[in-house]
């Protein structure tokens, strides 16, 4: 059955987010090095820990892994929108769970320094929203696609904060037919309700769609589940096990072109 629908995932398969937290880190790292004596490098390593076993203690933690916020996420998310009540909860434990991961991080490093904690956590926030980095390929596969077929943004996260990426790159949101926002939904992937339910936006049938993203969790298992045909983004030769087979594997946007083709 011919393809009439694309749907793509936002983080690290549109937006090089990785890129962009990773960057973020390296700035506020250093600004630490100008502040104190402490290895910048170890000190992401640190921070990256804490924060990961912080935010995995709340008991928000059920909730963020069913819609998809990680934790890094959470070291610049505001949480301001989403009408669950756990979104409220995340918006008071924010700031407490920023300044407590870079405070741990520090301490776990010699360095007992709160106010210093505090700042760098505000930097990270600024450093982060300073970088929103789009892949090379991103704007040309959309402009190829876009009238040939329906597009559709499907993203796990914080409303607020996925619109805030969005924001950082105006442009991207104009070639989408339908966005959905976990967040905004309830549920995240791979639940394929999420999937089911963004397809009725479109007006498509998952044989007549397909999913694209860089996660075999949650863009690939939930993908299959709705009947969808599937692509792994896989730019960095990441090798994968027989649990969550994807119908195709790319390295590059472009090669989505091939693959519609054949599914004619």
């Amino acid at each position: 059955m011919a393809i009439k629908a694309v749907c793509f995932d936002l983080d690290d398969t549109l937006l090089w987010d990785e890129r962009s937290v990773r960057e973020a880190f390296e700035a506020t790292c250093r600004s630490a090095q100008d502040a104190v004596e402490i290895d910048p490098v170890k000190l992401e390593e640190s921070v990256r820990k804490e924060a990961r076993e912080l935010y995995e203690s709340y008991e928000t933690f059920p909730f963020t892994k069913m819609i998809g916020i990680n934790p890094f996420e959470g070291l610049w998310a505001n949480f301001s929108a989403g009408e669950q009540p756990e979104f409220r909860q995340l918006e008071q434990l924010a700031p407490v769970y920023r300044k407590e991961s870079w405070r741990r991080g520090l301490l776990a490093l010699g360095v007992d320094h709160e106010a210093l904690a505090g700042e760098l956590a505000e930097q990270f926030g600024r450093e982060r929203r300073s970088r929103p980095h789009v892949y090379e390929e991103t704007f040309m596969i959309l402009n190829e696609l876009k009238g040939n077929v329906k597009l559709l943004l499907l993203t796990n996260g914080c409303p607020a904060l996925q619109q805030e990426k969005l924001d950082g790159v105006p442009e991207l949101a104009t070639y989408f037919n339908e966005i959905v926002i976990s967040g905004s939904y309830g549920r995240g992937k791979p639940d394929a309700t999420i999937f089911r339910h963004a397809l009725e936006r479109l007006g498509v049938e998952p044989e007549e769609s397909l999913m694209v993203g860089d996660k075999l969790t949650t863009d690939i298992c939930g993908g299959l589940s709705a009947g969808m045909t599937t692509v792994w983004v896989n730019r960095d030769g990441k090798v994968r096990n027989d649990e969550i087979v994807p119908d195709y594997e790319v390295q590059h946007l472009s090669q989505l072109h091939d693959i519609i083709a054949k599914l004619v």
